[in-house]
């Protein structure tokens, strides 16, 4: 059986109070006595004694804390993009010409937790969000696997959700998906690191992703429609770098962003017709009157769950506010 594994503070406690981990039941946290002070030890170490924690020692109302990302900000934080088809679309392109796994990172700065404020930087005006299905790692990668679908057990300790906030007028003008994405506040996780049983990860591309603003939803779609899937992407990144337990991979979203592409006829003129700069101008101007963008006081919902709640991740609420 899955298990809901949070961090958190003591609401009453001071801001100073070490992060504690516990395990979910119901509305009631189980405290574990781990002194783990990053996700990787908590992965390498603890994980026994979470899925041996029981309901009986739940003593702690989840009113009475407060939720912090289940990813620490010292773990790395790799990206997929253009990784669900009918995102691909809605950026103008074709998911033929993109027979490639697009790898990324954020900066892990960018972490915060499931209900804190998202901030907008002043000089952004084309604020975006994009729902994420979140790998954490149970084990250091150091050399290349061959990492098959059915284990995906052996490397991966669990899921969570991931945010991925983007600045979409600095991001896509200028091509810097590491700035445009790596901003304080720009990475909501969690609420919770959901540990799976060896045979609930055929489970995964049953997951539904789901995102609204202000209760009116954007976002609406199976992780099963990804592009590259999890053991594909885990086999490649192995090949090509260091990864750590704790580490944390977003692999992409599906349609429904603010940003997406104009009709095929403006696309023709600006692709023949405009200079780069000034196709950028119109995108930002006309961006900045789209109410689909992101404003002062909108608050974003996120869930992953599958339809018959067999696996729930939980739901992250996040208000984005001015800097």
């Amino acid at each position: 059986m899955a298990i809901s594994v949070v961090r958190f503070q003591p609401k009453a406690g001071l801001p100073s109070t070490p992060p504690q981990w516990g395990v979910v039941f119901d509305r009631r946290i189980a405290v574990l006595a781990t002194q783990a002070t990053t996700t990787g030890e908590f992965v390498r170490h603890a994980l026994a004694e979470a899925r041996a924690a029981t309901r009986a020692q739940a003593t702690w109302s989840l009113d009475e804390v407060k939720l912090l990302s289940p990813v620490t900000t010292n773990q790395q934080f790799i990206c997929q993009g253009v990784n669900y088809a009918s995102h691909v679309r809605e950026s103008g392109l074709d998911p033929r010409n993109f027979p490639f796994n697009t790898i990324f990172t954020k900066a892990s700065s960018c972490i915060t937790g499931p209900t804190d404020d998202v901030v907008r930087p002043r000089h952004v005006h084309l604020l975006d969000y994009e729902v994420e299905l979140g790998l954490v790692l149970s084990q250091d990668l150091t050399q290349a696997r061959d990492v098959q679908p059915d284990r995906l057990h052996e490397v991966l300790a669990g899921l969570t959700i991931v945010n991925d906030v983007s600045a979409r007028d600095v991001q896509l003008p200028q091509g810097q998906f590491y700035k445009g994405k790596s901003y304080r506040t720009f990475g909501p996780v969690g609420p919770s690191l959901l540990l799976l049983e060896p045979h609930e990860w055929a489970l995964w591309p049953s997951l539904r992703m789901r995102l609204s603003v202000n209760g009116s939803e954007r976002q609406n779609d199976l992780c099963g429609s990804m592009l590259f899937k999890p053991h594909q992407t885990l086999t490649e990144l192995s090949a090509l770098q260091d990864l750590k337990a704790g580490d944390l991979i977003a692999t992409g979203t599906p349609a429904g962003c603010a940003a997406r592409a104009p009709g095929k006829l403006p696309m023709f003129l600006a692709r023949h017709f405009i200079s780069d700069a000034m196709k950028w101008k119109i995108f930002v101007r006309k961006g900045m009157k789209d109410p689909l963008f992101l404003q002062p006081n909108d608050v974003m919902e996120l869930s992953i769950r599958t339809d018959d709640g067999r696996l729930d991740l939980g739901v992250q609420r996040n208000k984005v506010v001015s800097a």
